[in-house]
């Protein structure tokens, strides 16, 4: 019988706050996993051999417990956010991982903001890269990764035009050291609070509040007018069709407004921008800066295709002429993955059709019109129509 992994977690106030049944468990385990800090927590009652993580931990984790019997782990808080339940849960079945929670740290920290769970998004740094906590309007809890992530965080929405947020920083949630500090983002942009410990997080107030679900104006993207407009991103969006957690090639970003828009879509959502000109990478970089979002950015395709990681869709809107294109990227897809190509011009469009006639799918055409002054009346003013490929690969 394959041996249980016991995951306990335990808050900054150490034993003091755990459960009788979790003090039980590790009182009668034979060896516990943790970090140093969540270690120290324990006390004398816990006469198990005690090992630290390995470094890296994660290579190690799927043969880390062979010829061991039953494991216990402590974890900071509620180990199934954000933490390591979730990690061993994925890879050895709910079967094998039993999780006594503690409160967690989102819990305590709506508590002292007097923030409803429900209405406050969370957003882990402890990975991810800092401006991934970047918003628009709403309110958030991010946990740091280090006594860094404030000020780190402060600088980036004050650059990005968010220098009115509030932000608390509390520290040892629920142990005898707990501390907080408040300021606004402009206010820690350039000296951020003093002594700040390790163990936080962020409450987030984001000012001002601007936040708008699909189809963003075209103004509040950075651009050289290599841009794909508001009412075609819109139908574009749809037709890619993203769901959570999938992987789009934005190729020939420009602006990087289709990567952004698909990947504010859903939970998960990231992509990979190709761009050849370099100050439109730059463009894309504070664009996506902006919007706090998971955007690579890289050269342009097809040389800069090799060492992506697998798309699940793929669109292309420029670029579809060079020769090899079309074709790298189409390999590249994997079965049952969506391309989306837009054509603006008769050399584009005579491509997209040479390869809808060979591959199948969907053509389309859009043509907008934009109501103007003419002279001391209204008429319309044509946009170029775009004509629209969309296929999923067998």
């Amino acid at each position: 019988m394959s041996p249980t992994i016991t995951v306990v977690g335990i808050g900054a106030d150490g034993m003091a706050g755990l459960s009788r049944t979790s003090r039980d468990e590790l009182a009668g385990a034979t060896v516990v996993y943790g970090s140093p800090r969540q270690l120290e927590l324990l006390d004398d009652s816990v006469t198990s051999n005690r090992r630290e993580w390995p470094s890296p931990m994660l290579p190690a984790l799927p043969t880390l417990f062979d010829g061991a019997g039953d494991v216990h782990v402590v974890a900071s808080g509620d180990p199934l956010l954000h933490g390591i339940g979730a990690t061993l849960i994925r890879l050895f079945g709910a079967q094998r991982v039993r999780v006594l929670p503690q409160v967690s740290s989102v819990t305590l920290a709506c508590a002292r903001m007097g923030w409803t769970v429900p209405d406050t998004e969370v957003i882990s740094l402890v990975t991810a890269a800092p401006h991934t906590a970047v918003r628009r309007g709403g309110r958030a809890i991010v946990l740091s990764r280090d006594a860094q992530t404030p000020a780190t965080l402060a600088r980036l929405l004050n650059e990005s035009g968010r220098g009115d947020s509030e932000l608390t920083v509390l520290e040892q949630l629920g142990g005898p050291g707990e501390r907080r500090h408040d300021g606004t983002a402009r206010e820690w942009a350039t000296v951020g609070p003093v002594g700040v410990d390790d163990l936080n997080v962020v409450a987030v107030s984001y000012r001002p509040d601007d936040r708008r679900a699909q189809a963003l104006p075209d103004e509040v993207f950075a651009h050289d007018g290599q841009l794909t407009k508001q009412s075609v991103r819109a139908v574009t969006l749809a037709t890619l069709g993203p769901r959570p957690g999938e992987l789009l090639w934005d190729v020939g970003s420009g602006s990087g407004s289709i990567a952004i828009e698909w990947s504010r879509s859903a939970p998960g959502c990231a992509a990979v921008a190709f761009e050849r000109d370099a100050q439109r990478r730059e463009r894309i970089v504070s664009n996506v800066a902006a919007f706090g979002v998971r955007v690579d950015v890289r050269g342009g395709a097809p040389d800069s295709l090799d060492g992506a990681p697998e798309p699940d869709a793929i669109f292309i809107g420029g670029g579809v002429t060079q020769p090899g294109l079309l074709q790298a990227c189409f390999d590249r897809l994997p079965a049952g993955g969506r391309l989306v190509v837009n054509a603006v011009t008769l050399e584009s469009e005579a491509v997209v059709a040479q390869w809808y006639s060979k591959e199948g799918g969907e053509v389309r055409r859009y043509q907008h019109y934009q109501g103007g002054a003419i002279g001391g009346f209204t008429g319309w003013r044509p946009a170029l129509p775009v004509t629209q490929w969309a296929v999923a690969k067998p």
